[in-house]
């Protein structure tokens, strides 16, 4: 071998071992730096003939595996969804109530004050205990629906600000691949940061990342559209909105890409949960104490009390309608204790009007006369017996309570059955609804545990470990050293060939 071919492979050498210290000081500096992962120079012999002929470096390459980076980004869209489920449906359970709070509890509180008015029905003091739970009972129906219509707006406001965070994302991703495929600046950098913003995506959106070898990357969201790339211009769209009871899916705004609908293939991340909860989950939440609401005015008032009313005082839903496009829409928000009872608390025992009566209802009422009997209990004994009951007269069941139908649309169910009394369904509407805050939180854990699972094992393979590089920076002086050895014993043989000469 030459002394010029030694020269030039010990000079390739330093050079290599150069590029690699850098490197390997770049990584423990940035070993705390979110996002950053490790990277390392790849070197390769080179050779002319048979002969050795130095090293060449390459780019510095990531120390990634995409398909666990993938499985990250998916459980990223799940945690970041499950925590805006169990949000959202916390604020409903609380103001469910505990023990001794619940609708259930409200109605059997109303049936207890009946009983007891029924022992003393000219008692005026019993008989503004029926009336004070009577309004303790359409407050917690008002609590209920107003914590239901509470989650669906911030649904709605979610959804808002999650599609401007996507279309951050989407434009940030799509000038990093502009870098990336131009080759301008730190490659390996500008992946990190592309990864970061992938992984921002999807938490907002179940997105896959596909990348190709030219630098591009073609994302998929979760229902298979493809979103496209544009540094400049937004994506997706959707527009603000203040969500009604009676607002269905048909009717509220939905989310765009360039202009087409997507809403119905979009799922995963805070976006799909949004979507879910907004159109799906809270309506049919709010159909169930509408029902419920109804079912108590509607059975009182078909025994002769009108003891609830709605918002103008005296009008009760007609429980008999389809629940999609009637007043029961948004009811349990609305109802009131009518206006006449409360000025008069001896309607309780008298009745507020007559019933005609009928064989598949209740039973013909004539309302206690005002010079009637102050013992008059025929109207308690309706209300206990039949109000309460299963059966709106001895041999005749009421029609079951809705369990399918519900929402705006018409188009949701309940998870439960039907039951034939209303403190039956008062407590599967609570367990239903309370439950699933509870199925919620568990769903919550997993993804997030396997996130941190996830995490730690990317953080191994990807992150950057102090001591592993400050050892491998030891072993590139030692080579370094090497090298330098090998350049000054060429440069004394160089002398001593020119010592000769002279």
């Amino acid at each position: 071998m030459s002394l010029d071919a030694a020269l030039r492979i010990a000079s390739s050498g330093l050079a290599a071992v150069q590029r690699n210290i850098a490197q390997a000081s770049q990584n423990v500096a940035n070993a705390d730096t979110e996002g950053y992962t490790r990277k390392s120079v790849t070197q390769r012999a080179l050779t002319s003939g048979d002969s050795p002929a130095g090293l060449r470096t390459s780019e510095a390459q990531r120390a990634v595996d995409t398909a666990l980076l993938a499985q990250l980004d998916a459980s990223r869209a799940s945690t970041a969804a499950a925590t805006l489920r169990e949000s959202l449906l916390t604020g409903i359970e609380d103001a469910h109530g505990d023990s001794g709070q619940t609708l259930a509890d409200g109605l059997s509180d109303l049936q207890n004050a009946f009983l007891a008015l029924r022992d003393a029905p000219a008692d005026a003091g019993a008989q503004r205990s029926v009336l004070a739970a009577a309004t303790t009972m359409a407050e917690r129906l008002n609590g209920v629906s107003q914590a239901i219509g509470t989650a669906r707006q911030q649904a709605q406001d979610t959804l808002v600000s999650e599609v401007k965070a996507a279309n951050a994302a989407l434009r940030q991703v799509a000038g990093l691949t502009l870098q990336i495929r131009n080759d301008v600046g730190d490659t390996a950098t500008l992946e990190d940061q592309r990864d970061a913003a992938i992984a921002s995506l999807a938490e907002s959106l179940g997105v896959q990342a596909v990348k190709r070898s030219d630098g591009e990357v073609l994302l998929v969201a979760r229902g298979g559209v493809v979103l496209p790339l544009d540094a400049e211009h937004d994506q997706l769209a959707v527009a603000e909105a203040a969500v009604q009871p009676g607002s269905g899916a048909a009717t509220l705004p939905g989310v765009t890409l360039n202009g087409l609908d997507v809403t119905a293939q979009l799922s995963g991340g805070r976006i799909g949960e949004a979507i879910t909860l907004r159109d799906t989950t809270l309506p049919r939440y709010q159909a169930e104490a509408d029902i419920l609401a109804t079912g108590l005015a509607s059975r009182l008032e078909s025994e002769g009390l009108r003891l609830f009313t709605d918002r103008d005082g005296s009008s009760v839903p007609d429980a008999s309608q389809a629940y999609a496009g009637s007043t029961q829409i948004g009811f349990a928000g609305r109802i009131r204790i009518n206006p006449a009872v409360a000025a008069d608390p001896s309607l309780l025992r008298d009745g507020t009007h007559a019933v005609a009566g009928s064989a598949t209802g209740a039973s013909a009422f004539t309302p206690n006369a005002a010079d009637g009997p102050a013992g008059f209990t025929t109207l308690i004994d309706r209300v206990l017996n039949h109000s309460f009951g299963a059966e709106a007269q001895d041999g005749q069941a009421w029609p079951g309570l809705s369990t399918s139908g519900l929402g705006p649309d018409g188009t949701l169910a309940s998870p439960f059955t039907a039951p034939t009394t209303l403190a039956a369904y008062a407590t599967r509407l609570t367990a239903a609804q309370t439950g699933d805050r509870a199925a919620a939180t568990a769903a919550k854990e997993q993804p997030s545990a396997l996130l941190s699972t996830l995490e730690d094992r990317f953080s191994q393979q990807s992150g950057v470990n102090a001591d592993t590089e400050m050892a491998h920076i030891v072993s590139l002086q030692n080579a370094y050293a090497a090298n330098a050895r090998v350049l000054s014993t060429i440069q004394s043989l160089f002398e001593t060939l020119l010592g000769a000469v002279r």
